[in-house]
């Protein structure tokens, strides 16, 4: 019997067949926008795309299992933020006794903005002013259009020198994918060239790569650090910052507690918008194109269709 199965075995590869089919390159991501940005570079190519994190977790007090251990052991290549979102990931490639993982840095050479303390949540190391020789960069570059364009080329590259029979391709699909986001990018700038506001607050630093490329001005961050709820003088203090700059419009995040928004409302009149975080939920190769365009028409709304204040 054992014979004639190994003759059947080396009939089918005979015939052009495969025992086994060579499995796909795996990469890893962290989080919703790398999944979305990788997913998107490999359409068409043996890539397979590995959430570590599962699409409900908080990444800000994300505990890792052993089931997540054991996604990273078979790791070819993982997206890492590298700037404090995702400081867990190191330890957890550690722990999996994976040695050959290539670390993709989409943020490499990306032009980041530095930690400010005051104006700033925090997610790890952010939480200690830093060293007087040491910067701590704000990481959430993966909220911006201009800084996912950057980022999507960092992404390609490495792609195309890991999996180089399929480089066309993959240069191919970052062509396309980057047009999109620049052809957003160029409509949110005409709509918001006429904008009435110019100078906001938010409940979340993480905003602050995609205000700053459509030219608007954070005048206060309220969270002092992710799930953290700011004390009543930094709220007090926050509200007296807001009176002042005459600020009329408070960008917030589903999980920004809903009652310290109300008392912002009440206290200083400003109007309440939400942005999208990507932060949880399923994970989808279209994730970060229909949430960064939800965030641009929610922007556009509050300071250009619906101002009411400076």
């Amino acid at each position: 019997m054992r014979f004639t199965l190994v003759a059947v075995g080396l009939a089918a590869v005979a015939a052009g067949g495969s025992a086994q089919e060579p499995r796909p390159f795996k990469v890893g991501v962290t989080m919703h926008p790398s999944y979305s940005w990788v997913a998107t570079l490999a359409a068409g190519v043996p890539i397979e795309v590995v959430p570590v994190v599962g699409p409900e977790a908080e990444i800000h007090h994300y505990q890792p299992s052993p089931a997540d251990l054991k996604k990273l052991s078979g790791l070819d290549a993982i997206v890492v933020n590298g700037l404090g979102h995702d400081d867990f990931i190191g330890g957890m490639i550690e722990a999996s006794g994976n040695r050959r993982i290539r670390i993709i840095n989409p943020n490499a050479d990306l032009p980041l903005i530095p930690y400010a303390p005051g104006k700033s949540h925090t997610h790890g190391d952010e939480a200690k002013e830093p060293p007087k020789r040491s910067v701590a960069y704000n990481p959430h570059t993966f909220l911006s259009l201009l800084g996912a364009v950057q980022q999507v080329y960092a992404i390609e590259k490495a792609l195309m020198e890991l999996v180089p029979a399929h480089a066309e391709t993959i240069r191919a699909n970052a062509k396309a994918y980057v047009r999109k986001l620049r052809e957003l990018k160029a409509a949110g700038s005409a709509k918001l060239a006429r904008a009435a506001v110019t100078r906001v607050a938010t409940v979340h630093d993480g905003y602050c790569y995609l205000l700053q490329e459509f030219g608007i001005e954070v005048v206060s961050v309220i969270e002092p650090a992710h799930g953290v709820e700011p004390s009543a003088k930094e709220l007090a203090q926050t509200i007296e910052a807001i009176k002042a700059a005459g600020v009329g419009v408070l960008f917030s995040e589903l999980s920004f507690p809903a009652k310290l928004v109300e008392i912002i409302r009440k206290e200083t009149g400003a109007r309440i918008y939400t942005f999208d975080h990507m932060s949880s939920g399923p994970y989808a190769a279209d994730r970060f194109e229909t949430a960064m365009r939800a965030n641009v028409e929610t922007l556009v709304k509050a300071l250009v269709t619906e101002p009411k204040g400076p």
